[in-house]
């Protein structure tokens, strides 16, 4: 049971890191992303990361996570 609720969790993962990338392709070639409304997704990705780098250890703290959390997940998709 908890294996099937962690494989679709890293399904999902997986999907919104690929939305997010094609996301930034996309307001690179177009400078519009289409299917978010023209949301600039760039800025927000920046803000993201100013937020937690305002935050002193805590946003740092926080950015070792997340990059651990995706760097895992990413090297195992490409060991696949």
């Amino acid at each position: 049971m908890l294996d099937k609720v962690m494989s679709i969790a890293d399904a999902s993962i997986n999907v919104g890191i690929k939305l997010i990338s094609l996301a930034i392709v996309l307001q690179v070639v177009f400078s519009e992303v289409p299917f978010l409304g023209g949301g600039n997704v760039i800025s927000t990705l920046i803000g993201i990361v100013n937020e937690l780098g305002s935050h002193g250890l805590v946003g740092l703290l926080a950015a070792l996570l997340i990059y651990r959390l995706l760097d895992s997940d990413v090297k195992k998709e490409l060991s696949e």
